[in-house]
């Protein structure tokens, strides 16, 4: 990863932190994006630079794209941002589902559009999409979720056909829960309504499907973006790399 530049949006904290300081531990010159400013401080103890950023807002997504750009080619993109919202579909308010695929779907379309020019130039270049195992399956009550995250495994197969020729490689990873903040701010709601112990609502309730029965740490997601986008994994391109703790082998 030496002398890479590398972009990770939502880098702030849970996986795209992780993500941030692995990349920088291996030589990489890390560009760290999130909507909240104290995020600066990752980028502060890593050595790289924070561009703050809602990607919300399409103007927001460009101009974010454009001053990376600014420093020189940005070899490798990882598209991790994101957040969740539970409602049945009849009640789903219409804005929070469009800000939603923007931020898990459209924003990462457009950067993928403003910095692939000039991986084509380098002629090598790595998207990792930071998807879901909701990419791949369905839970009730995240409707617009698992819309975005579906769109965005469409999205990384049918880049990875068009760039391809290039050297350049786009895969999407879909784990299951990961322990991040916003993780364990649903465990503890879920425990205080459900009046069950955190550890139940994990095996019970978040992991019914899993057959291993434990969160993924963050350097695990991480870990694993650094193999796709090593010379070890050129030959893979326009994937699902699942991570589910067995919850897709039913």
């Amino acid at each position: 990863m030496q002398g890479k530049r590398v972009l990770v949006t939502g880098a702030g904290s849970g996986i795209g932190e992780a993500v941030a300081r692995a990349f920088a531990e291996k030589g990489a010159k890390v560009i760290v994006n999130d909507l909240r400013s104290d995020a600066s401080s990752v980028a502060d103890e890593i050595g790289g630079e924070f561009i703050k950023a809602d990607l919300s807002v399409t103007g927001e997504v460009i101009s974010l794209a454009r001053q990376a750009l600014a420093g020189g080619p940005v070899h490798i993109l990882i598209n991790n941002a994101g957040f969740q919202h539970i409602d049945p579909v009849e009640d789903f308010p219409i804005e929070t589902w469009q800000k939603m695929l923007q931020v898990m779907l459209t924003a990462p379309f457009i950067l993928i559009r403003e910095l692939v020019p000039a991986m084509k130039r380098l002629r090598w270049g790595r998207i990792i999409n930071i998807a879901s195992i909701h990419g791949l399956v369905a839970s009730p009550f995240k409707s617009a979720y698992i819309s975005a995250k579906h769109g965005l495994i469409g999205l990384t197969k049918t880049v990875a056909l068009e760039v391809a020729e290039f050297g350049i490689t786009v895969n999407a990873i879909c784990p299951a829960y990961v322990r991040t903040p916003l993780v364990e701010n649903q465990i503890a709601d879920q425990s205080r309504t459900l009046g069950i112990p955190e550890k139940e609502v994990i095996e019970k309730v978040m992991l019914a499907q899993a057959a291993i029965k434990r969160l993924i740490e963050p350097d695990e997601i991480a870990s694993y973006a650094l193999f796709l986008a090593s010379e070890a994994a050129s030959a893979i391109t326009g994937s699902t790399q699942v991570i589910d703790l067995g919850w897709t082998a039913r």
